[in-house]
């Protein structure tokens, strides 16, 4: 039967009708994601008197915003802590995640699996569930309104393990068979081989981790009263406390706070999603 050229024409007006569909969807759903920072960095060239004007056009921006919160208040310092803890926890956790994946994936000892699961099993329980138990032992170890209180509990993270020990699995054991055989010991084939093998994982795990650590409030919130160790989403907060309606003051400082952020999610994120599908996520 000799197709219709009528209908090639109209099945390629289909395939065009929900292409152009599906792009809509996309568009209003990108529209939707982009719209609040669009809001955010609005507000923040805006003078306090035009902060809840609904014009998404300042009509005249001002950096005024931007210069109290970088001088008027110790923003730079709050920055500085969450600079130093988040590469601070990042190094550590992938130091000692990579040698557990490592472990978990490669290593034969009792009571692996059983090691496993109960890492696993800690993706259902969230800070606030454990966060009254964290803080007495935070507490009676001492560790109240310092470093060592914002960086120990936030190195622990079950889905750097998981990530790991699924990436460590598809790695070929005839590497490891033939360093073996070269006469290496387990940590000399951790250090030579399974670390510059790990390098494309652990680079997506030190954005999450550094990026998890740079948001992060309820934990430092609840353990530094101190000005001086406040990280910037606890110093952001406290901007609506000391000064109620400067909104203006709030996003000016959010804006600054998303730049990093956005600069490594733009650089990053195809090595992201790589470093995921080979880790077997797809």
């Amino acid at each position: 039967m000799r197709n219709d050229p009528s209908n090639t024409y109209v099945t390629r007006s289909q395939v065009t009708l929900v292409r152009c569909l599906w792009m809509l969807i996309a568009a209003i759903l990108a529209l939707m994601t982009l719209f609040p920072l669009l809001w955010m960095v609005s507000i923040a060239f805006k003078p306090a008197a035009e902060s809840f004007s609904s014009v998404l056009i300042p009509e005249a921006p001002t950096f005024d915003n931007f210069i109290y919160v970088l001088t008027g208040v110790p923003f730079i310092r709050y920055m500085l802590n969450s600079f130093f803890v988040s590469a601070t926890v990042t190094v550590v956790a992938l130091f000692f995640h990579t040698m557990a994946g490592y472990a978990l994936a490669r290593l034969r000892f009792p009571g692996r699996e059983i090691i496993f699961l109960s890492i696993f099993s800690t993706f259902l329980v969230s800070l606030p569930v454990v966060i009254v138990p964290l803080f007495i032992i935070v507490k009676a170890m001492g560790m109240i309104n310092s470093y060592a209180g914002l960086i120990v509990p936030a190195i622990f993270n079950a889905f750097g393990i998981f990530l790991l020990r699924q990436y460590y699995l598809s790695l070929p054991r005839e590497i490891e068979e033939a360093a073996v055989i070269d006469g290496a010991s387990y940590w000399r084939i951790y250090w030579s081989i399974i670390l510059p093998l790990s390098r494309p994982m652990m680079s997506a795990l030190a954005i999450l981790f550094f990026l998890a650590n740079w948001n992060s409030f309820l934990w430092p919130l609840t353990i530094t009263s101190n000005p001086n160790l406040w990280m910037v989403q606890v110093g952001i907060a406290n901007f609506k406390s000391q000064y109620s309606a400067s909104w203006n003051y709030m996003m000016a400082a959010s804006t600054i706070v998303a730049i990093p952020t956005l600069i490594l999610f733009v650089i990053f994120q195809r090595q992201i999603m790589d470093s995921l599908k080979t880790s077997g996520l797809k």
